[in-house]
């Protein structure tokens, strides 16, 4: 071979290669079925947004369609009469609605019209799917002409104007510091019927409710933003171009594999960076916030660290992290992909308060479950809420303690994962309805912690029945086999139910299906009771026995030399849900015995013959069931500690767990 055509042979490699590597980087990782190509402009004294979108949708079911449906979210904060109000009250997280003309938000379409085609305006009817209540414009139906075959693309060319609220719900203005979130016309989900997640078929476009997140398709945004040019912007995804013109600037920006666009601007913001790894991370905080900057990057690359080994890497290439004004603060503790709101807690705020870290790894979880696997919220909220606290309590409790994650000050301790199982064992609603329901149907209360404490909880048990490798497993296969596909409650305890399986052969029963019919499914509470501890002194016998029951003949042993007892522990089980349960045992000579039970009796009786009486038993000793609501029935001691002083202080430890479990939900 000639030493030219050689070279020419390896620049062809070459060329290949970096082709390959660069079709490889930008490789699809989802249906990228909904995308948008965005051109808007704020107006900061109106609080506007206007412009236009063109929205290429793909019909990825099998069934031809004859209409679109579309979200306006902004059309909550309308009026009093919207869903939203109605539910909220006009209350959300401790922040009330304003009341004046530029409190009130709402989302306009003035033209929509298929790309090259008929013109769509006319066709826009306001429909509600989940109620009754007429008054509400949050989604819209539009029927069309031509229908959408399986696997054809529809191009629709919109122009709206978006006015943004006072914020008082994630989303508006405070000052001159904007958020926009859920802010433009968003194309709903459509699920065929006979979906392994569809609870019915046809078109998954739920209002907008007090009690509920947000559920979309994969797309890639490119969205060019106008704003005065001593605003600083944060966007979902990348930012790709800035041009200033004038007294105005447009920043452009392109993000790929997401379910949804939000932005912010403010004046006000400082702009700080680090990375992760090849993750750039960018924070905007509050002038006054600034000496929080770390822990904000601290908490998050944690929050990185943690879901990279236990459940999948993260696969985009930045994370924004955004300060909100304190006038702003109904936008805190928001998740959009690639970008989150912390909380704004002040700059005094000791470290042993831990707040910060708590709201940022939180948000951050949502990466994985509103984000990449992005299971629907309306519908299943415990997989994105209670999923996701769940790895923030082992998250927080790995990086600061398990008695101290969540508050280590003042001589006073308290644990995230205890946190959150306080917040529902405590709860005067936890037998009000099951965790798996619609999230605004919750008609008397406890959504919250339904939907996050309770899951939380139920997460960690499941946890600790199964052991750290098996729950590794099930959390990265459910990851890697669910990204970017809408997984339900279905998909995840069919992954259960197979690693388990795996781990464990029958341990646990032919599946683990009976676990989530008690926890998930139903509202029945777990709580077992050590009812009472019995030594009875025995007649002289033939013989000794061990503590584990076996019999010692009494020539081994001089028998007139030990005492003896007939001692019993009776357990009994209080609450509806039956769970495995150890039980430990100790005796008066300090060995102990460790004794498993099924649980499923309403009493059951360990008894032993033994030559030391039994002082102490304790139901559960690893708190492995931490859905039981009562720990403190778990055991008996005989010769207990009546120190008054003790007794105070543990009433006042569950007041301040109450108090800060309060706190932590507001924020």
């Amino acid at each position: 071979m000639k030493k030219s055509n050689r070279y020419i042979i390896i620049f062809i490699l070459l060329l290949a290669n970096q082709f390959i590597s660069h079709s490889q980087e930008n490789k699809a990782l989802s249906p990228r079925n909904a995308n948008y190509t965005m051109d808007v402009k704020l107006d900061t004294d109106k609080k506007t947004i206007g412009g236009q979108l063109q929205l290429v949708w793909r019909n990825i079911s099998p069934d031809t369609l004859t209409e679109l449906q579309f979200h306006l979210y902004l059309n909550a904060f309308k009026n009093t009469e919207s869903t939203f109000m109605q539910e909220s009250g006009g209350s959300f997280r401790g922040s009330k609605a304003g009341e004046d003309e530029l409190s009130w938000g709402y989302c306009d379409i003035l033209d929509m019209q298929v790309k090259d085609g008929e013109n769509l305006t006319s066709k826009i009817k306001f429909i509600q799917p989940d109620n009754d209540n007429k008054k509400d414009q949050t989604v819209i139906k539009v029927p069309l002409s031509d229908s959408i075959l399986p696997g054809q693309t529809i191009v629709i060319d919109i122009k709206f104007k978006s006015k943004l609220p006072k914020i008082f719900a994630r989303t508006g203005f405070a000052g001159n510091y904007f958020f926009a979130g859920q802010w433009f016309p968003k194309i709903g989900v459509y699920e065929p019927a006979g979906m392994r997640n569809a609870r019915k078929g046809g078109w998954n476009c739920h209002q907008f409710h007090a009690n509920s997140e947000f559920f979309a398709d994969y797309g890639v945004y490119n969205v060019n933003i106008t704003v005065p040019k001593d605003y600083i912007v944060g966007a979902v995804g990348q930012l790709v171009d800035e041009k200033i013109q004038g007294s105005e600037k447009t920043v452009r920006y392109k993000a790929e594999d997401v379910i949804d666009f939000s932005w912010t601007a403010s004046q006000r913001f400082i702009e700080l960076n680090d990375k992760w790894g090849d993750v750039k991370i960018r924070l905007l905080i509050q002038p006054e916030h600034k000496d929080m900057a770390d822990r904000h990057f601290e908490s998050a690359k944690i929050a990185l660290d943690y879901f990279t080994a236990h459940v999948g890497p993260y696969p985009y290439p930045n994370l924004t992290i955004i300060d909100p004004p304190l006038s702003g603060s109904g936008s805190s503790g928001m998740e959009y992909p690639t970008l989150i709101t912390a909380g704004d807690a002040p700059a005094w705020l000791p470290k042993g308060i831990r707040i910060v870290e708590m709201v940022t790894i939180h948000e951050f979880g949502h990466q994985y479950f509103m984000g990449i696997l992005a299971s629907n919220e309306f519908e299943e909220a415990w997989m994105d809420e209670g999923m996701n606290s769940y790895l923030e309590t082992l998250i927080m409790d790995a990086a600061y303690g398990k008695n101290t994650s969540m508050f280590d000050f003042a001589g006073l301790k308290i644990g995230d994962t205890e946190m959150q199982r306080t917040g529902y064992a405590n709860s005067n609603s936890r037998k009000i309805a099951e965790s798996y329901r619609f999230a605004w149907e919750y008609q008397q209360g406890g959504y919250g912690m339904l939907s996050y404490n309770k899951p939380a909880t139920f997460m960690n048990t499941l946890h600790r029945l199964v052991g750290n490798e098996c729950m590794d497993e099930i959390m990265k296969t459910y990851y890697k086999r669910w990204k970017f596909k809408h997984p339900c409650s279905k998909d995840f305890i069919s992954i259960v139910n197979e690693v388990v399986a795996k781990k464990h052969g029958d341990k646990f029963g032919k599946d683990m299906d009976w676990f989530f019919n008690q926890v998930l499914y139903s509202s029945n509470i777990c709580d077992y009771k050590l009812q009472q501890i019995v030594n009875n002194k025995t007649s002289k016998p033939d013989g000794l026995f061990d503590k584990d029951g076996s019999k010692v003949m009494g020539s081994q042993i001089e028998s007139d030399s030990l005492k003896e007892y007939e001692s019993k522990v009776i357990v009994t089980r209080i609450g509806e849900v039956i769970m495995p349960v150890e039980v430990l045992v100790r005796f008066e000579d300090g060995q102990e015995i460790t004794k498993t039970w099924d649980g499923a009796d309403r009493s059951f009786e360990f008894k032993f013959l033994t030559n030391s009486k039994i002082v102490f038993a304790q139901i559960d000793p690893e708190n492995k069931i931490q859905v039981d609501v009562d720990f403190a029935n778990n055991s008996i001691q005989l010769e207990q500690n009546t120190n008054p002083i003790w007794k105070y202080s543990v009433k006042f430890l569950f007041w301040l767990q109450n108090i800060i479990q309060t706190v932590v939900w507001l924020a």
